[in-house]
């Protein structure tokens, strides 16, 4: 799963860092950040609701591929501008985080990775 397939497949729109040629390894939906700080996948896809740049930073930290913020919350600028410079794609959706997972997995079963 790309950037691309997300932005689709959660019916998104890239709103900053710019896209990618990662592939998602591992997907993570959480809006706890410190539990997120405890998960060990690599080029993990983080699913929250948290419109925060703590969750640009977290997803920093853990190496994560692409951050998906839910029900079409609108982004404060220091999230974009966070992401922007760490270079890691932000996602708005409007769907809820439970739909997000749900279309993640079914995305990821036709490709026979769930």
């Amino acid at each position: 799963m790309t950037i691309p397939d997300i932005v689709k497949t959660l019916d998104g729109t890239l709103v900053a860092g710019g896209e990618s040629e990662r592939t998602v390894g591992s997907v993570v939906a959480n809006d706890l950040m410190s539990d997120v700080l405890l998960n060990d996948g690599e080029d993990m896809l983080l699913l929250t609701s948290l419109a925060s740049d703590q969750a640009i930073r977290t997803a920093n930290i853990v190496g994560a591929a692409c951050v998906v913020v839910h029900n079409a919350k609108p982004l404060p600028q220091t999230m974009c501008q966070v992401a922007d410079t760490l270079g890691i794609p932000l996602v708005s959706s409007p769907l809820s985080k439970y739909e997000s997972c749900v279309r993640v997995h079914d995305f990821l079963a036709a490709e026979g990775k769930a």
